[in-house]
């Protein structure tokens, strides 16, 4: 099978990544007639943007990261990728859901949205990264096997991780909102000393 250099694929993705993340600040707004008041009410959009940042900031530094160690793709990691950039596009939608609803009866449905979407959005990146390590199919070939095996370790539970806290909104929307952030700080916190533990390494 054809393969083709990371660079076209890598600018796409950070395009998309960037397209994400400034379509969360567009919904963030205030009603400016008493906008000291409506500043304060504003604190939900205020609280989903900044988790909804952050995890996209995570998934595009370990993008990056997973770029790190690839040499070629082919058709079905592009087509992979794709997916996966689709997921991410869509984050702002749910965001805007948890942060209109977040103080009323739509939570449930919003923070089901939501997760479900950050669960999918970790399926097809967990198959971006297995499709391109297993039998270092697209892996360099100096990748280094304990910055791969840092990488795998840290894919394995997202998903699972992301569907348990959507599922607990089933009985309990508000506790899997609070999830969904501790989700975001614990991987802002792991990408951190993960990237600390490869600069060591290298």
């Amino acid at each position: 099978m054809r393969r083709v250099s990371t660079s076209r694929l890598e600018t796409f993705s950070d395009g998309v990544f960037a397209i994400a993340a400034t379509l969360l600040i567009l919904n963030v707004h205030v009603d400016s007639r008493r906008l000291g008041p409506a500043l304060e009410r504003a604190w939900p959009s205020y609280a989903a943007y900044a988790v909804s940042f952050i995890t996209i900031g995570i998934m595009w530094a370990n993008h990056h990261g997973v770029f790190s160690q690839i040499d070629k793709v082919d058709r079905t990691f592009l087509l992979i990728n794709v997916f996966f950039l689709m997921s991410v596009a869509f984050v702002p939608f749910p965001t805007v859901l948890v942060a209109e609803h977040l103080r009323d009866s739509g939570l449930q449905a919003a923070a089901l949205a939501y997760g479900f979407t950050l669960t999918v959005t970790a399926v097809f990146y967990s198959l971006l990264w297995f499709y391109a390590a297993g039998g270092r199919r697209l892996l360099r070939h100096d990748a280094d096997p304990r910055v791969v095996s840092g990488i795998t370790r840290s894919f394995l539970p997202g998903a699972w991780i992301y569907l348990g806290s959507t599922l607990i909104g089933l009985w309990k929307p508000t506790v899997s909102v609070v999830l969904y952030a501790a989700i975001a700080a614990f991987y802002m916190l792991e990408s951190a000393v993960f990237g600390r533990r490869t600069a060591t390494l290298d």
